[in-house]
């Protein structure tokens, strides 16, 4: 009971030192706030960040298979992901993909060019994605046309002029003129809209409703002048063993390149869970780098700590000799001062979690606002570690300005002017 009554005392008086001076309390804590706020945020902003690119990646779905010109290393981005232009993938490539005997897990293949183009209607222009496909693309990709319809094998054969509209680009060419059967054109060829896809926004990093799609074989011959494809991706069957057609597809390919080893592969085959995966683990390495940099403001604000206690310590010398004249012992004396640093950076910690709180809470106000499917996350380890660390600090830097308070000579303070 006398230890309890001592800490009490020792808590009261603690208090009331901090309070003799408010001002320069909450600027020494300020570091405390600061940093403790910094470590919420960007634990709570990388979460949602990592919720929005995994929703993003799952939108596609976990069903699908890419395939990417050009050799990676297997845990590795790919070339393109360098900006690199690689020419190894052609249409006879997808097409022998989605004809092989061995790969029983595929339902569709489709393949892809894409080009950033400006698409023109009479007075009224529009920055879009224009998107080379094969008529298998509404099967890979889940995509419902809601006005028209899709082109046919046939139109996909003769390289027809004919385009799909997304929602976005009908939107922003027609307004509210119905735009089937108008024609539009896009670097100086005339293309016929014959139809306009559903709305389906951003999936995957890529806005739907900003594209414009037309037969592969007339991008490549009319507008791009190549022989190649972008990427190329595999739809497997329901249940189907991801491992098994992942395999199944890099031996059809280098079947199709003449390549006998493995280490020549002039291509890349993944799935969109080792995508979701690796950003999983980028993410998250990213998230806690970040948020150990912004602790190191934490390091800052415990040295400014130490720096005003041993002010105070100066400023109360009297007051500590004077204690320890009338019977307070060094332990007291000691814990007093520790208690207030504790008290400063346990402050200093709630307040700080607050503040992060309420930016992450705006962060994911702001996103959602904004349409993108942001989640607002705030992790209770990572709370209960923000307060044990404020502790942590009071204690690790109080604890030197307190021994030295403890450890003043009575008489010496006394006389101490």
């Amino acid at each position: 009971m006398v230890i309890v009554e001592d800490i009490r005392q020792s808590l009261i008086l603690a208090w009331r030192a901090l309070m003799s001076n408010k001002v320069r309390s909450f600027l020494t804590m300020l570091g405390i706030v600061i940093g403790v706020s910094a470590v919420i945020i960007i634990m709570s902003v990388g979460a949602g960040a990592q919720s929005l690119i995994l929703n993003q990646l799952e939108g596609l779905g976990s069903d699908l298979i890419a395939v990417l010109p050009g050799q990676s290393d297997e845990n590795g981005p790919p070339s393109q992901a360098f900006g690199i232009t690689v020419t190894t993938l052609k249409y006879s490539d997808a097409q022998a993909l989605q004809q092989a005997k061995n790969i029983a897990n595929v339902q569709a293949v489709n393949a892809y060019y894409q080009v950033p183009i400006n698409a023109s209607w009479r007075n009224n222009d529009y920055d879009v994605s224009l998107n080379g496909v094969t008529t298998s693309y509404l099967d890979v990709e889940n995509g419902t046309v809601e006005q028209g319809r899709f082109f046919t094998d046939e139109e996909f054969n003769s390289a027809a002029r004919v385009a799909v509209l997304g929602s976005a680009v009908a939107d922003e060419l027609f307004g509210s003129t119905d735009p089937l059967g108008q024609k539009i054109k896009i670097k100086n060829q005339t293309l016929e809209v014959i139809g306009v896809m559903k709305s389906r926004g951003k999936v995957g990093f890529q806005d739907y409703d900003d594209q414009v799609f037309v037969p592969l074989i007339f991008v490549q011959k009319m507008i791009a002048g190549v022989d190649y494809v972008s990427f190329i991706r595999i739809k497997l069957k329901p249940g189907a063993d991801i491992n098994q057609a992942l395999e199944e597809a890099r031996q059809t390919l280098r079947e199709q390149h003449n390549i006998d080893n493995s280490v020549d592969d002039d291509f890349s085959v993944r799935s969109f869970r080792d995508a979701v995966a690796m950003i999983t683990t980028i993410t998250d390495a990213l998230k806690y780098f970040l948020a150990a940099m912004a602790a190191l403001s934490l390091l800052v604000g415990g040295i400014g700590i130490m720096n005003i206690l041993l002010v105070s310590v100066t400023e109360r010398t009297r007051e500590i000799g004077l204690r320890k004249a009338i019977g307070a012992t060094s332990n007291q004396i000691l814990r007093q001062f520790l208690l207030e640093s504790v008290c400063l950076t346990l402050i200093g910690g709630l307040l700080g979690i607050a503040s992060g709180i309420a930016v992450s809470y705006l962060v994911a106000v702001v996103a959602n606002l904004l349409e993108y499917k942001w989640s607002f996350i705030i992790s209770l380890s990572a709370l209960l570690l923000a307060v044990f660390i404020s502790i942590a600090i009071g204690v690790i830097f109080g604890l030197y300005p307190a021994r030295r308070a403890s450890q003043l000579d009575p008489i010496e303070a006394l006389r101490y002017e």
